[in-house]
């Protein structure tokens, strides 16, 4: 994704929801809606009720994602171990909205936080648990890397020029040369597997705990069928040290897997830090990558 939304629609609102709810889906128009408590970036999703969700792109490039999620979602939720959303309709554009959207099941639990999770180690495992089921669903009919997915599960390659502007543009910043080399062998571990299933956004945001423990996996927007070192990004937005360890550890991968997942955590972190709203995580993430070399405040 980029480091700024794709601010396709002005605005959002319960009043959108429930104006689409009442002409397209009038058997749903008597419940509630109100906004989630985290309301997403690419994607903005309120409650439908107490049992459902309604969650409508915020533009065209996300809006390529709904009909995929709707498609993939059922034939991928019955073969993982975790809890996955669960598409009820599929609405269509309409009062003044302009994108299809989607209706899913309601899945309890909280947004990962360190906070809330019991034993990390545990919880990464139990991610790589998940991860291992997902590369290993049939992919036939499953959708290559493309706009879909922000090119995530195809070449780094296809954010080069991007990467390269950015440690330019921060250089006053960074051990140019470390970051530079750290992108270059990215690139260089190429990858050569066969095409696996891939999830393309493992972010905390997107996995719910319930009783401290890893629960659900939601937001499937960048899902696809290629390289899965996208999903290795985690290692170094949320974990670290023996959670760290474990984690790739239980997930398998390969070094040419794990330098290219490197790479994708370095280029959003380097996108992003001058991002106001994600500018310290990104700090974080950079220097989790450079392993103590501390990037300036």
């Amino acid at each position: 994704m980029s480091a700024q939304p794709d601010t396709g629609v002005s605005e959002i609102s319960t009043d959108l929801v429930r104006q689409l709810i009442a002409e397209q889906f009038p058997r749903w128009a008597h419940l509630p809606v109100r906004p989630v408590e985290v309301g997403g970036w690419d994607n903005r999703t309120f409650h439908l009720g107490d049992a459902m969700t309604v969650r409508l792109p915020s533009g065209e490039g996300y809006a390529l994602q709904v009909a995929k999620e709707q498609r993939c979602l059922p034939v991928l939720g019955a073969r993982l171990p975790l809890e996955i959303p669960t598409p009820l309709a599929h609405g269509r554009p309409g009062a003044g909205y302009p994108y299809p959207w989607s209706v899913y099941g309601w899945i309890d639990g909280q947004t990962a936080r360190p906070d809330r999770i019991d034993d990390l180690t545990r919880f990464a495992t139990d991610l790589a648990a998940f991860l291992c089921a997902l590369r290993a669903v049939d992919t036939d009919g499953g959708p290559a890397a493309g706009p879909h997915s922000a090119w995530r599960g195809g070449p780094l390659s296809t954010y080069d020029a991007e990467t390269r502007a950015a440690i330019e543009a921060h250089r006053d910043r960074l051990p140019v040369d470390t970051v530079t080399g750290m992108w270059q062998a990215a690139l260089d571990a190429t990858w050569a597997g066969p095409p696996v299933w891939f999830h393309g956004d493992v972010a905390d945001g997107n996995l719910l705990v319930r009783d401290g423990r890893l629960a659900a996996v939601i937001d499937f927007g960048c899902c696809g069928v290629g390289d899965p070192a996208c999903d290795t990004v985690i290692a170094w937005t949320m974990l670290g040290g023996v959670s760290r360890a474990a984690f790739r550890d239980a997930l398998g991968v390969d070094d040419a897997t794990w330098t290219r997942g490197r790479g994708w955590a370095l280029w959003k972190a380097l996108i992003t830090l001058d991002d106001p709203e994600r500018a310290a995580g990104a700090r974080h993430v950079l220097d989790e990558l450079l392993t103590g070399q501390t990037v300036t405040r």
